[in-house]
């Protein structure tokens, strides 16, 4: 018995000192990391924040693409691999045929890192400060408002060689709403009830040891949608104000229970 007691002491010093050196790994004392697993509702972040307001209250101030989705969802759930070019791809990314694949522009299209097969996750960011769209993170706060509410829309796309697939350009034109705040022509429907929940920025150059300082809110569409290569290119080719030419890299999805928040 003591024999089995000393070894069973062993065991769990053990795993106290294995769940500690992961402790000293994370980047804990930040506020909720993303991007995360939108169908796991768990987290355990203390850090709290008032959740931004709709996005017709607030003014669309970047739109950006990444090359995979960032996210794991329930119509995104197919690894693609680690570092900045990993990611989830849409399910169903095996069925696409061989005319959906081809490129119409023979890999020399004005959008560079997409091609027809693969996954993109759009980010849709808005923001509380009195500011014009523009390009990068930087075009969402100014010298009058350095600490604004932040809250990102996101939509996973499977790219196709499809003329009647979405229109991308029909979702990034920026117009002027009723209360006169900057906003895109449209957001993506249809893609089932949005997932809401506290995180942060993204992108590759964080991980679970090093945070995001940024606080957003997300809301995140669970399945994916269908969107027209050629309205990539053709978006790139009016100039738009966000100055995007490249789909980004992803920041690895955050599976730490202590960096994520909880989703009610």
């Amino acid at each position: 018995m003591n024999r089995y007691l000393s070894a069973l002491s062993l065991t769990l010093a053990g795993l106290c000192a294995a769940t500690s050196a992961h402790a000293e790994d994370l980047c804990l004392g930040f506020g909720p990391q993303t991007p995360r697993d939108i169908g796991l509702r768990v987290g355990m972040n203390p850090r709290s924040f008032s959740p931004a307001p709709a996005p017709d209250n607030m003014n669309l101030c970047n739109l950006h693409t990444h090359t995979n989705a960032e996210h794991k969802g329930p119509g995104f759930s197919i690894y693609a691999g680690d570092g900045e070019n990993g990611g989830y791809q849409c399910n169903e990314t095996a069925t696409l045929s061989a005319s959906e694949l081809k490129d119409p522009a023979g890999g020399h299209g004005a959008f560079h890192g997409v091609k027809p097969g693969d996954t993109i996750e759009v980010h849709w960011v808005f923001t509380s400060c009195d500011v014009s769209p523009g390009p990068g993170l930087g075009a969402c706060s100014s010298a009058a408002c350095a600490n604004p509410q932040l809250r990102v829309e996101a939509q996973a796309f499977l790219v196709v060689n499809d003329p009647s697939a979405l229109d991308f350009t029909e979702f990034a034109k920026v117009t002027v709403g009723p209360n006169g705040r900057f906003q895109p022509t449209a957001l993506p429907t249809g893609t089932g009830t949005p997932v809401l929940f506290a995180g942060s920025t993204t992108g590759p150059q964080y991980t679970e040891a090093t945070c995001s300082p940024l606080q957003v809110t997300w809301n995140v569409r669970p399945n994916c949608a269908r969107l027209d290569i050629s309205s990539l290119n053709r978006w790139v080719a009016e100039e738009n104000v966000f100055e995007e030419e490249h789909s980004h890299g992803v920041r690895q999805l955050v599976t730490a229970p202590e960096l994520l928040s909880s989703i009610n």
